[in-house]
């Protein structure tokens, strides 16, 4: 069982083995994650194949780079996480070299550095595309090489696409298994969708997710979606079994104000 090497908001490290509880059939063949985020899941479950999907081309290009150069790769990306690396004007300079960047692997071992570095871990992109998250003042980073190497240990067994979702899912065969771990819907009308991506993902990204889950589960050994537990989201999963649990949310900017969520778990068999 690995951890994760990045950051991630709403990461499913901890919830990995009650989301295994839940999922729709015991096959474990391949899974596949059309959100694949930090890989959280993915790297926690036994399965003898995986694919990751996002549409976070940096996210993609990172696993991507870490499976083909591995240690050489692990070096590189620490040489970033220095003492001279962790003040604010030399992170503003760095994520600049990022956003200006055109070659993949600097532009992934940046990730990575920007991933620890950056405040609360987050991963954000303006307008134009460029990474916008503040420096967040930690004392002394941690590189993540033993967490990277996990990730390696499964790397053959994963396949990487950059993508919609709707491809992932529509290429489901009968032995695959899907969970869907979307941007959730907002708690609240003021709360916005986080903006992983330049386009976010909206209501109308939301009730396609539903509409070719729904499809998939029919071709596939079925479909687990989890999303805040709202009542837009169990109108969107009414023709799904539904499961509920209470998550404690870390991503808050003041620890007072993390507080336990409601969060659904949409079965689609």
């Amino acid at each position: 069982m690995s951890k994760p090497f990045l950051k991630w908001a709403g990461s499913k490290y901890k919830l990995a083995r009650f989301i295994e509880t839940h999922l729709p059939s015991r096959t474990r063949k391949r899974l596949i994650e059309p959100f694949a985020g930090s890989a959280a899941v993915s790297l926690v479950l036994e399965f003898d194949a995986y694919l990751l999907n996002d549409t976070n081309a940096d996210l993609i290009g990172l696993f991507q780079t870490l499976k083909e150069q591995k240690q050489e790769f692990i070096g590189y990306a620490r040489s970033f996480f220095t003492t001279e690396n962790n003040e604010s004007s030399r992170y503003y300079q760095l994520r600049e070299q990022f956003n200006q960047s055109r070659d993949r692997t600097e532009r992934a071992a940046l990730f990575v550095y920007l991933n620890r570095h950056a405040f609360n871990g987050l991963c954000r992109y303006n307008s134009k595309g460029g990474f916008n998250v503040p420096f967040g003042k930690y004392k002394a980073p941690y590189f993540p090489e033993a967490e990277m190497q996990g990730f390696l240990q499964k790397a053959d067994r994963i396949e990487l696409v950059c993508g919609d979702f709707q491809t992932a899912l529509a290429s489901a065969g009968s032995d695959d298994l899907i969970y869907c771990d979307p941007p959730y819907v907002p708690l609240s009308e003021t709360a916005s969708f986080t903006a992983y991506v330049q386009n976010g993902f909206n209501a109308d990204d939301q009730r396609r997710l539903a509409t070719a889950a729904e499809r998939a589960a029919k071709q596939s050994q079925g479909v687990l979606i989890s999303n805040h537990d709202t009542p837009f989201t169990r109108e969107l999963y009414r023709n799904a079994r539904l499961e509920t649990i209470e998550v404690q949310r870390n991503i808050a900017a003041k620890g007072s104000s993390r507080q336990k969520v409601g969060e659904i778990l949409a079965v689609y068999e």
